[in-house]
Protein backbone atom coordinates (compact mmCIF):
# COMPACT_ATOMS: atom_id res chain seq x y z
CA UNK A 1 0.00 0.00 0.00
CA UNK A 2 1.24 3.59 -1.04
CA UNK A 3 1.71 5.89 1.92
CA UNK A 4 -0.19 8.15 0.90
CA UNK A 5 -2.95 5.43 0.65
CA UNK A 6 -1.84 4.41 4.15
CA UNK A 7 -2.09 7.41 5.86
CA UNK A 8 -5.51 8.35 4.60
CA UNK A 9 -7.18 4.72 5.60
CA UNK A 10 -5.41 5.44 8.69
CA UNK A 11 -7.45 9.04 9.31
CA UNK A 12 -10.55 7.34 8.06
CA UNK A 13 -10.43 4.40 10.38
CA UNK A 14 -9.14 6.04 13.30
CA UNK A 15 -11.68 9.29 13.56
CA UNK A 16 -14.31 7.15 11.91
CA UNK A 17 -14.68 9.80 9.24
CA UNK A 18 -16.86 7.43 6.84
CA UNK A 19 -19.57 5.20 8.25
CA UNK A 20 -21.60 2.61 5.64
CA UNK A 21 -24.69 4.64 5.87
CA UNK A 22 -23.06 7.99 4.76
CA UNK A 23 -23.89 9.63 1.63
CA UNK A 24 -20.55 11.33 0.74
CA UNK A 25 -19.78 14.11 -1.59
CA UNK A 26 -16.18 15.18 -2.60
CA UNK A 27 -15.73 18.79 -3.29
CA UNK A 28 -13.00 18.41 -6.27
CA UNK A 29 -11.23 21.83 -7.86
CA UNK A 30 -9.39 19.90 -10.71
CA UNK A 31 -5.98 20.46 -8.59
CA UNK A 32 -3.43 17.65 -7.06
CA UNK A 33 -5.00 17.38 -3.77
CA UNK A 34 -8.76 16.72 -4.71
CA UNK A 35 -7.66 14.34 -7.86
CA UNK A 36 -5.58 12.35 -5.47
CA UNK A 37 -8.33 11.95 -2.85
CA UNK A 38 -10.70 10.94 -5.61
CA UNK A 39 -8.55 8.16 -6.92
CA UNK A 40 -7.51 6.71 -3.41
CA UNK A 41 -11.78 6.83 -2.34
CA UNK A 42 -12.24 4.86 -5.10
CA UNK A 43 -9.46 2.68 -4.35
CA UNK A 44 -10.70 2.30 -1.60
CA UNK A 45 -14.44 0.87 -2.72
CA UNK A 46 -16.00 3.77 -1.25
CA UNK A 47 -19.12 5.10 -2.72
CA UNK A 48 -19.19 9.07 -3.46
CA UNK A 49 -20.38 11.62 -5.58
CA UNK A 50 -18.15 14.71 -6.85
CA UNK A 51 -19.03 18.54 -6.66
CA UNK A 52 -16.64 20.96 -8.01
CA UNK A 53 -17.15 25.19 -7.83
CA UNK A 54 -15.72 27.02 -10.32
CA UNK A 55 -14.81 30.94 -9.28
CA UNK A 56 -14.21 31.64 -13.38
CA UNK A 57 -10.71 32.70 -13.10
CA UNK A 58 -9.71 33.01 -16.46
CA UNK A 59 -7.83 29.72 -17.98
CA UNK A 60 -6.87 28.97 -14.41
CA UNK A 61 -9.90 26.98 -13.33
CA UNK A 62 -11.01 26.40 -17.09
CA UNK A 63 -8.37 24.11 -17.23
CA UNK A 64 -8.86 22.68 -13.88
CA UNK A 65 -12.55 21.61 -14.91
CA UNK A 66 -11.41 20.31 -17.89
CA UNK A 67 -9.57 17.96 -16.14
CA UNK A 68 -11.42 16.90 -12.88
CA UNK A 69 -14.45 16.07 -15.70
CA UNK A 70 -11.90 14.10 -17.81
CA UNK A 71 -10.78 12.37 -14.07
CA UNK A 72 -14.47 11.89 -12.84
CA UNK A 73 -15.76 10.40 -16.29
CA UNK A 74 -12.91 8.17 -16.06
CA UNK A 75 -13.99 6.77 -12.67
CA UNK A 76 -17.11 7.11 -13.55
CA UNK A 77 -17.88 9.33 -10.42
CA UNK A 78 -20.75 11.63 -11.35
CA UNK A 79 -20.15 15.00 -11.04
CA UNK A 80 -22.19 17.90 -9.99
CA UNK A 81 -21.01 22.04 -11.17
CA UNK A 82 -21.41 25.08 -9.73
CA UNK A 83 -20.25 28.48 -11.16
CA UNK A 84 -19.78 31.77 -9.83
CA UNK A 85 -21.15 33.10 -12.73
CA UNK A 86 -24.12 31.76 -12.50
CA UNK A 87 -24.96 31.83 -8.69
CA UNK A 88 -23.84 35.33 -8.14
CA UNK A 89 -23.57 37.21 -11.74
CA UNK A 90 -20.01 37.43 -11.59
CA UNK A 91 -16.38 36.00 -11.52
CA UNK A 92 -14.60 36.38 -7.83
CA UNK A 93 -11.69 38.69 -9.75
CA UNK A 94 -14.48 41.05 -10.71
CA UNK A 95 -16.29 40.40 -7.00
CA UNK A 96 -12.83 41.12 -5.61
CA UNK A 97 -11.86 44.61 -7.43
CA UNK A 98 -14.97 45.89 -7.01
CA UNK A 99 -15.00 45.48 -3.07
CA UNK A 100 -11.56 46.57 -3.35
CA UNK A 101 -12.72 50.17 -5.13
CA UNK A 102 -14.85 50.41 -1.78
CA UNK A 103 -11.78 50.40 -0.07
CA UNK A 104 -12.66 46.93 1.51
CA UNK A 105 -9.24 44.95 1.42
CA UNK A 106 -10.20 41.21 1.27
CA UNK A 107 -7.91 39.14 -0.45
CA UNK A 108 -8.94 37.15 -3.53
CA UNK A 109 -8.56 33.80 -0.87
CA UNK A 110 -11.03 34.98 2.13
CA UNK A 111 -13.56 36.17 -1.05
CA UNK A 112 -13.19 33.17 -2.66
CA UNK A 113 -13.36 31.17 0.55
CA UNK A 114 -16.42 32.68 2.02
CA UNK A 115 -18.44 32.20 -1.48
CA UNK A 116 -17.13 28.70 -2.24
CA UNK A 117 -17.62 27.55 1.15
CA UNK A 118 -21.62 28.77 1.33
CA UNK A 119 -22.04 27.23 -2.63
CA UNK A 120 -20.52 23.51 -0.94
CA UNK A 121 -23.13 23.69 1.92
CA UNK A 122 -26.01 25.12 0.33
CA UNK A 123 -25.47 22.37 -2.64
CA UNK A 124 -24.08 19.19 -0.42
CA UNK A 125 -27.78 19.88 1.64
CA UNK A 126 -30.12 19.68 -1.22
CA UNK A 127 -28.27 16.77 -3.15
CA UNK A 128 -28.75 15.16 0.45
CA UNK A 129 -24.96 14.39 1.25
CA UNK A 130 -24.15 13.71 4.99
CA UNK A 131 -20.72 14.27 4.77
CA UNK A 132 -18.09 16.92 2.39
CA UNK A 133 -14.40 15.16 1.76
CA UNK A 134 -12.07 17.59 1.21
CA UNK A 135 -8.59 17.81 0.09
CA UNK A 136 -6.95 19.46 2.75
CA UNK A 137 -3.80 17.94 3.62
CA UNK A 138 -1.16 18.01 6.59
CA UNK A 139 0.82 21.25 4.83
CA UNK A 140 -2.83 23.06 4.79
CA UNK A 141 -3.57 21.94 8.36
CA UNK A 142 -0.17 23.28 9.76
CA UNK A 143 -0.30 26.27 7.98
CA UNK A 144 -4.34 27.11 9.17
CA UNK A 145 -3.24 26.31 12.85
CA UNK A 146 -0.42 28.69 12.25
CA UNK A 147 -2.37 31.78 10.89
CA UNK A 148 -5.04 31.42 13.11
CA UNK A 149 -2.24 31.34 16.41
CA UNK A 150 -1.02 34.32 15.03
CA UNK A 151 -4.33 36.17 14.82
CA UNK A 152 -5.07 35.08 18.56
CA UNK A 153 -8.26 33.34 17.06
CA UNK A 154 -8.02 29.83 18.55
CA UNK A 155 -11.99 29.51 17.90
CA UNK A 156 -10.57 29.12 14.36
CA UNK A 157 -8.43 26.79 15.76
CA UNK A 158 -10.87 24.76 17.38
CA UNK A 159 -13.35 23.76 14.85
CA UNK A 160 -10.19 22.49 13.10
CA UNK A 161 -9.26 18.50 12.62
CA UNK A 162 -9.64 15.26 10.52
CA UNK A 163 -13.71 16.06 10.92
CA UNK A 164 -13.72 19.87 11.44
CA UNK A 165 -16.53 21.76 13.15
CA UNK A 166 -17.64 21.84 16.83
CA UNK A 167 -21.18 21.29 16.79
CA UNK A 168 -23.58 19.17 14.65
CA UNK A 169 -26.59 21.45 13.00
CA UNK A 170 -28.62 20.40 10.02
CA UNK A 171 -27.85 23.70 8.98
CA UNK A 172 -24.19 22.26 8.56
CA UNK A 173 -23.22 19.47 6.39
CA UNK A 174 -19.89 17.80 8.22
CA UNK A 175 -16.80 18.66 6.58
CA UNK A 176 -14.30 15.15 6.62
CA UNK A 177 -9.85 15.66 5.56
CA UNK A 178 -8.72 11.87 4.73
CA UNK A 179 -5.64 13.63 3.92
CA UNK A 180 -5.22 15.16 7.24
CA UNK A 181 -2.17 13.62 7.69
CA UNK A 182 -0.83 13.45 3.88
CA UNK A 183 2.39 16.09 2.80
CA UNK A 184 1.69 18.09 0.24
CA UNK A 185 4.87 17.06 -1.71
CA UNK A 186 3.95 13.16 -1.23
CA UNK A 187 0.97 14.12 -2.80
CA UNK A 188 2.62 16.12 -5.00
CA UNK A 189 4.72 12.71 -5.90
CA UNK A 190 2.23 10.59 -6.54
CA UNK A 191 0.22 12.28 -8.66
CA UNK A 192 3.02 12.52 -11.12
CA UNK A 193 3.90 8.66 -10.50
CA UNK A 194 0.08 7.91 -11.58
CA UNK A 195 0.23 10.60 -14.46
CA UNK A 196 -2.58 12.60 -13.18
CA UNK A 197 -4.42 15.15 -15.77
CA UNK A 198 -3.32 17.98 -13.30
CA UNK A 199 -2.18 21.22 -13.12
CA UNK A 200 0.54 21.82 -10.85
CA UNK A 201 1.23 26.08 -9.96
CA UNK A 202 -0.89 27.75 -7.81
CA UNK A 203 -3.91 29.66 -7.85
CA UNK A 204 -3.17 33.20 -9.35
CA UNK A 205 -5.21 34.91 -7.46
CA UNK A 206 -3.31 33.71 -4.28
CA UNK A 207 -0.20 35.59 -4.08
CA UNK A 208 -1.76 38.49 -2.43
CA UNK A 209 -2.85 35.83 0.94
CA UNK A 210 -1.29 35.51 3.84
CA UNK A 211 -1.35 31.55 3.47
CA UNK A 212 1.02 32.32 0.77
CA UNK A 213 3.64 34.33 2.72
CA UNK A 214 3.22 31.78 5.38
CA UNK A 215 3.78 28.95 3.07
CA UNK A 216 7.28 30.40 2.00
CA UNK A 217 8.41 30.90 5.99
CA UNK A 218 7.66 26.76 6.72
CA UNK A 219 9.45 26.02 4.17
CA UNK A 220 12.68 28.62 5.67
CA UNK A 221 11.85 26.73 9.47
CA UNK A 222 11.88 23.17 7.92
CA UNK A 223 15.50 23.59 7.20
CA UNK A 224 16.68 23.30 10.67
CA UNK A 225 13.38 21.48 11.52
CA UNK A 226 12.46 19.08 8.78
CA UNK A 227 9.22 17.35 11.45
CA UNK A 228 7.80 20.97 11.71
CA UNK A 229 4.68 20.21 9.89
CA UNK A 230 3.97 16.87 11.75
CA UNK A 231 4.43 19.01 15.41
CA UNK A 232 2.50 21.76 14.49
CA UNK A 233 -0.33 18.77 13.63
CA UNK A 234 0.39 16.87 16.72
CA UNK A 235 0.25 19.94 18.96
CA UNK A 236 -3.08 20.77 17.24
CA UNK A 237 -4.45 17.06 18.08
CA UNK A 238 -3.40 17.44 21.63
CA UNK A 239 -4.98 20.87 22.24
CA UNK A 240 -8.33 20.06 20.33
CA UNK A 241 -10.45 17.98 23.28
CA UNK A 242 -9.73 21.36 25.70
CA UNK A 243 -10.17 23.99 22.52
CA UNK A 244 -13.47 22.57 21.59
CA UNK A 245 -14.94 21.92 25.03
CA UNK A 246 -14.03 25.86 25.82
CA UNK A 247 -15.61 27.25 22.35
CA UNK A 248 -18.42 25.05 22.35
CA UNK A 249 -20.03 26.65 25.38
CA UNK A 250 -18.79 30.18 24.40
CA UNK A 251 -20.91 29.79 20.82
CA UNK A 252 -24.19 31.96 20.15
CA UNK A 253 -27.19 29.60 18.53
CA UNK A 254 -27.16 28.73 14.83
CA UNK A 255 -29.80 31.25 13.21
CA UNK A 256 -31.47 31.20 9.43
CA UNK A 257 -30.09 33.72 7.44
CA UNK A 258 -32.64 36.45 6.94
CA UNK A 259 -31.72 36.54 3.21
CA UNK A 260 -30.70 33.52 1.79
CA UNK A 261 -31.86 30.85 5.07
CA UNK A 262 -28.76 29.74 5.21
CA UNK A 263 -26.57 28.59 8.46
CA UNK A 264 -25.81 32.53 10.00
CA UNK A 265 -24.48 33.29 13.61
CA UNK A 266 -26.30 36.96 13.75
CA UNK A 267 -29.04 38.15 11.45
CA UNK A 268 -27.14 37.82 8.04
CA UNK A 269 -24.75 35.13 7.09
CA UNK A 270 -21.41 35.58 6.06
CA UNK A 271 -22.01 35.41 2.22
CA UNK A 272 -24.95 37.65 2.55
CA UNK A 273 -22.80 40.46 4.23
CA UNK A 274 -20.02 39.90 1.46
CA UNK A 275 -22.51 40.59 -1.52
CA UNK A 276 -24.31 43.50 0.50
CA UNK A 277 -20.90 45.10 0.80
CA UNK A 278 -20.44 44.49 -3.36
CA UNK A 279 -23.85 46.00 -3.87
CA UNK A 280 -22.97 49.26 -2.21
CA UNK A 281 -19.51 49.13 -3.61
CA UNK A 282 -21.50 49.39 -7.29
CA UNK A 283 -24.23 51.87 -6.12
CA UNK A 284 -20.58 53.75 -4.95
CA UNK A 285 -18.74 53.85 -8.30
CA UNK A 286 -18.91 53.93 -11.35
CA UNK A 287 -19.86 50.65 -12.55
CA UNK A 288 -23.47 51.78 -12.11
CA UNK A 289 -23.56 53.66 -15.27
CA UNK A 290 -21.74 51.52 -17.40
CA UNK A 291 -23.68 48.60 -16.64
CA UNK A 292 -26.98 49.41 -15.34
CA UNK A 293 -28.83 46.21 -15.80
CA UNK A 294 -29.96 45.10 -12.49
CA UNK A 295 -30.57 40.91 -11.21
CA UNK A 296 -31.76 39.74 -8.20
CA UNK A 297 -29.65 37.10 -6.93
CA UNK A 298 -31.18 33.69 -4.98
CA UNK A 299 -30.46 35.51 -1.81
CA UNK A 300 -32.82 38.27 -2.99
CA UNK A 301 -30.13 40.48 -2.89
CA UNK A 302 -29.97 43.16 -6.24
CA UNK A 303 -27.22 43.68 -7.87
CA UNK A 304 -25.95 45.46 -11.27
CA UNK A 305 -24.84 42.69 -13.75
CA UNK A 306 -21.94 43.30 -15.99
CA UNK A 307 -21.91 41.34 -19.56
CA UNK A 308 -18.41 40.52 -18.85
Amino acid sequence: MHPVEQSMKRAIEQYQLITPNDKLLVAVSGGKDSTVLLHMLHKLGYTFEAITVDAKIGCYTQKNLENIRTFTSKLGVKLHEISFQKEFGYSLCYIKAILSSKGLDYTSCSVCGVLRRYLLNKYAKKLNATKIATGHNLDDESQALFMNIMRGNLQLAARMGPSSGLIKNKKFVQRIKPMFFVREKDIVDYSKQQNFPVHYGKCPCSVDSYRYSVREQFALIERWNPKFRENMVSQLLMWLPKLQEKYTAEMVPIRACEFCGEAATGTICRACMLLQEFNEAQELGLVQERFPQKVELASGIIVSNPTC
